[in-house]
């Protein structure tokens, strides 16, 4: 089965670009960088909640901590929130009214309905298409993520752990190499 694309640096401001012409830029902003900075599946991110988000004073909490109900290995565990992504869901709640409440999916279809994990999926590669990125999925962000951390230099435990997999073999499976990236690596030498 073929991979996800990782986007280059390039691909990833053509994606935002395309996303600020569309109907409902600040969701689907949000949406992908939910997913290329904190390693979110669409079935996650599309079942996180407002108070998942948010504490009780409204202020974007620090980690979200993601149920063994919504997860795909069905084991809870804790994601982080930069804050680059931080300041991205502050601007995403600026266009909100106050009808909120903390049950309520922090990301809405046009219907005003929570997400399906296939819904959001659909739209992430409809994105994607658009923004002429061949080979792109809902899963690109994930092992976008996976990647950078890896590139940076990040434990191999400590991105398992992110990355929510049980298998040290799973997390590196999601690790892209380019020729670029070997060749830099042979320069360190």
């Amino acid at each position: 089965m073929k991979q996800a694309k990782v986007l280059t640096e390039t691909e990833f401001k053509r994606v935002m670009a395309v996303i600020a012409q569309m109907k409902h830029a600040p969701r689907n902003r949000l949406a992908v960088m939910l997913s290329h900075l904190t390693g979110l599946r669409v079935g996650e991110i599309a079942a996180l909640t407002l108070h998942d988000v948010f504490d009780a004073d409204g202020n974007v909490r620090e980690q979200l901590r993601l149920s063994a109900a919504i997860t795909k290995g069905g084991h809870a565990r804790t994601v982080f929130i930069n804050e680059k992504l931080r300041r991205e869901i502050e601007r995403y709640k600026t266009g909100w009214s106050n009808t909120h409440s903390p049950g309520d999916p922090l990301l809405l279809t046009q219907k005003q309905t929570a997400f399906s994990a296939n819904t959001l999926c659909q739209l992430m590669g409809q994105i994607y298409r658009q923004a002429g990125i061949d080979g792109a999925t809902s899963h690109s962000g994930r092992r976008w993520f996976i990647t950078r951390l890896a590139h940076s230099g990040v434990s191999p435990k400590v991105i398992m752990t992110l990355a929510g997999h049980r298998n040290l073999t799973t997390t590196q499976r999601y690790i892209d190499v380019r020729d670029e990236m070997m060749k830099a690596a042979v320069e360190l030498l």
